[in-house]
């Protein structure tokens, strides 16, 4: 905050200089300082408020004398805050901060080369990150140099196609097998998350979808649960930040089991006996005893003490969402059923994903063979 010289405040950006004149100043987007002299406070101060306005939302400076750092934060700022969703926003300025700004952050935006890009690129994959954390990260950049020549800031992105990824190393997805299912099923019915894990893994929700649900969107008389939105808890904000689905498929409604239908009766049971409850969050089929709905993060530490305990491989809720998916291929569900119950906007990404078959189901299928007498069952008795 600045001063006059009787040491009373003027407000963030103006100051009194010993001459007698008022300083009002300054830095535009592309990271320049910008300052004039006044007069009056008054006519520094509508000058400031101006010129501000102008810098971001007038026409933006020339790309010659810009800077990465200064044209990401107006367009992170200006553009995508107001057309893309809070979390992504959020995901955007992490990736940027943590993998991007140290490299080419203070570099002028028509300056930057394709080399460049794909340090950033092979300094990520050798310090560990996963590859999908560096293709986000790749995105990011296409997003925001693409959105550079759109505005006339660059000519041409530097994100060319030889700016490439790393070899992706297949990871297999954990799913639980039917006797791990079954230990944990009669395990675990001791801990306070129960209902909720059941309740995931009869479902194949999102654990955001789940810790989210609220009573508003159950159908008790249809037996439905209308998918609306997803919760996951801000431990920067310290708060919890609810939107819509990733994407307009993952609003779906999701039909009933009788299992899922006797655990939302009890919710709903509970709900009227509650005796701690943040108003805010009183609609909410999964509260804490704090009355605040649950954080990912400690189901999951609650699953691996429960898989400790059980002695079978560490898993977590998405894994929940894995395994419902794998017991509904083996039980030869409709692939275009099982895309609508997952929320995928594509059925290839659910065939991709969800294809997964336990060594238990290979073995069954296997045996099939033996009822088939062209393939020699008959030949092989006689041996």
């Amino acid at each position: 905050m600045g001063k006059d010289l009787r040491g009373k405040e003027l407000g963030e950006g103006i100051s009194q200089r010993k001459d007698g004149r008022y300083s009002a100043r300054y830095r535009d987007v592309a990271g320049r300082r910008r300052e004039k002299y006044f007069n009056k406070a008054s006519e520094a101060r509508e000058w400031l408020i101006n010129s501000r306005y102008v810098n971001l939302h007038g026409s933006i400076v020339a790309g010659e004398e810009m800077t990465v750092n200064a044209w990401f934060e107006y367009w992170i700022n200006n553009v995508k805050i107001n057309t893309t969703k809070r979390n992504t926003v959020k995901n955007y300025k992490q990736r940027y901060t943590q993998n991007i700004k140290d490299y080419i952050g203070n570099m002028i935006i028509t300056q930057v080369k394709p080399l460049h890009l794909q340090q950033i690129i092979n300094t990520m994959a050798s310090e560990g990150y996963a590859v999908s954390t560096i293709q986000q990260t790749r995105l990011l950049m296409a997003n925001f140099f693409n959105a550079a020549v759109d505005n006339d800031i660059i000519r041409n992105s530097p994100l060319k196609r030889t700016v490439v990824l790393p070899k992706k190393q297949k990871k297999e997805r954990r799913v639980l097998t039917l006797s791990e299912q079954t230990a944990f099923l009669e395990g675990a019915q001791s801990y306070d998350n129960f209902p909720v894990f059941v309740f995931a893994l009869q479902t194949g929700m999102r654990a955001g979808e789940v810790i989210g649900l609220q009573f508003k969107d159950i159908d008790f008389g249809r037996r439905y649960i209308n998918v609306n939105q997803s919760c996951e808890y801000d431990y920067k904000q310290k708060e919890f930040v609810c939107g819509s689905p990733k994407s307009e498929s993952g609003q779906r409604c999701i039909p009933m089991t009788d299992v899922v239908f006797n655990i939302l009766n009890k919710q709903r049971e509970k709900k009227a006996t509650r005796k701690i409850v943040n108003l805010k969050y009183a609609d909410f089929v999964f509260l804490s005893k704090k009355g605040v709905p649950l954080k990912n993060s400690s189901l999951d530490e609650q699953l691996a003490k429960i898989a400790r305990e059980l002695k079978i491989e560490k898993f977590s809720m998405h894994t929940f969402r894995h395994t419902f998916a794998t017991r509904c291929i083996e039980a030869e569900v409709n692939p275009k059923t099982l895309q609508t119950i997952l929320g995928h906007s594509d059925i290839s990404l659910t065939l991709n994903l969800y294809t997964h078959t336990t060594t238990e189901h290979m073995k069954k299928e296997m045996e099939k063979l033996s009822e088939i007498p062209a393939m020699g069952v008959k030949w092989v008795s006689n041996l």
